[in-house]
């Protein structure tokens, strides 16, 4: 029996700025017992809770179901244990398949090679017992394979999610370095926005901010656009009780009260790519957006301004930036008297070039930038 049919146990893979985030989520969304890892977060699941969570937590990648694990100091260790799995239980030779690997302290030392080690494990426990094989598809496969080598200890699981979470299915084109969706769902969630005041991104570049604080007002599920999970390839998938799931969580869908969302961004070809991400959710069209420069804006009283300033990466030229992030803090000072800013730092070293005294700021890593999330209170 597989690993996660005895303890119904699963991992969360989220990011370690979030982590903590994250075990609230998923405790809200039916887990039990959620533990710290490395990497992310163990968990207590029912088929019912797995269901949900996949398709509506907002602040996880993966979330993977363990399948084995034993003992594993060279690549032959885990080719025969790859074999030893029956893999029909899972996907036939129509299906395809993909393998992604981790490893870390151990005899294996090279991820790739101990994701191929996994791949012809598989494939050649189908030629064996049926004469074919099932196709690689390192794109868009039916089903995503981990194989986690820590300590010399290997973990091979099955990704329930079927591909990243953070993929929502909104985001049909982006700027330069977009903010990834995780990270601004967990914007929202450090804000504790629930809809008592009005928010505003006066620098919405494609609009992934704009579009995460949408659903997590209108309580979209973060997979409503998805069109499978992995869940479903699991020998003991409930077709009935995930529909159950889906129609219970797509029932909280609530209307977007008008005026509530709104952004501006200074380019306005970044305006028009996020007004078509925006309009792929419900309710999109009653979120105002404007082509801006924030200077010049009016800025917003008693409310909420979540925000990503462009950095050193994202334009490629730190010296400009220092004028441009002195000019932030005093458009805050100035037009957002009353309000409460929360601004995401991709560099640490513009934080003191605002000007502005932090109420407190958090870190929040991502997409290999070790960034901060900064509050400031305007009174």
């Amino acid at each position: 029996m597989y690993e996660y049919r005895k303890d119904k146990r699963y991992f969360a893979q989220i990011a370690e700025g979030i982590k903590e985030l994250g075990a609230q989520e998923l405790s809200e969304l039916g887990a039990r017992d959620p533990g710290l890892e490395y990497g992310g977060i163990y968990f207590n699941a029912a088929k019912e809770a797995l269901y949900r969570i996949n398709y509506s937590a907002r602040l996880a990648s993966r979330i993977l179901a363990p399948l084995a694990t034993f003992k594993c100091r060279t690549p032959e260790q885990l080719y025969k244990k790859a074999k030893e799995i029956n893999w029909a239980d899972f996907i036939s030779v129509k299906n395809t398949f993909a393998v992604f690997g981790n490893v870390s302290n151990s005899g294996i030392t090279n991820s790739h090679y101990a994701s191929l080690c996994l791949k012809d494990g598989i494939v050649d426990s189908f030629r064996e017992t049926t004469g074919k094989r099932p196709d690689i598809d390192s794109r868009d496969p039916d089903l995503w394979l981990s194989v986690y080598i820590r300590n010399d200890t290997a973990v091979l699981s099955l990704d329930t999610s079927g591909g990243s979470l953070h993929r929502r299915g909104y985001r049909k084109d982006s700027v330069s370095a977009p903010m990834q969706e995780t990270v601004a769902a967990a914007i929202i969630r450090y804000a504790q926005w629930s809809g008592e005041a009005p928010l505003y991104d006066p620098m919405c570049g494609s609009g992934t901010l704009l579009c995460e604080a949408l659903m997590h007002y209108c309580r979209i599920p973060s997979g409503f656009s998805r069109a499978r999970f992995g869940f479903e390839f699991l020998p003991d998938f409930d077709k009935l009780l995930w529909k159950k799931v889906k129609k219970e969580q797509d029932r909280q869908i609530r209307e977007l009260p008008g005026g509530l969302i709104s952004g501006s961004d200074v380019s306005p070809e970044a305006v028009e790519i996020a007004r078509t991400n925006i309009r792929c959710l419900p309710h999109g069209e009653k979120i105002k957006l404007e082509a801006l420069d924030f200077r010049e804006s009016e800025g917003l009283r008693s409310g909420v301004i979540v925000t990503n300033p462009p950095y050193g990466i994202r334009t490629g030229d730190r010296g400009k930036l220092d004028g441009f992030y002195k000019a932030l803090g005093d458009f805050l000072k100035r037009s957002c008297k009353g309000s409460t800013a929360y601004i995401y730092f991709g560099e640490r070293d513009f934080i003191k070039r605002v000007g502005l005294k932090p109420a407190w700021r958090k870190p929040l890593k991502a997409g290999g930038l070790d960034g901060r999330l900064v509050k400031y209170e305007m009174f």
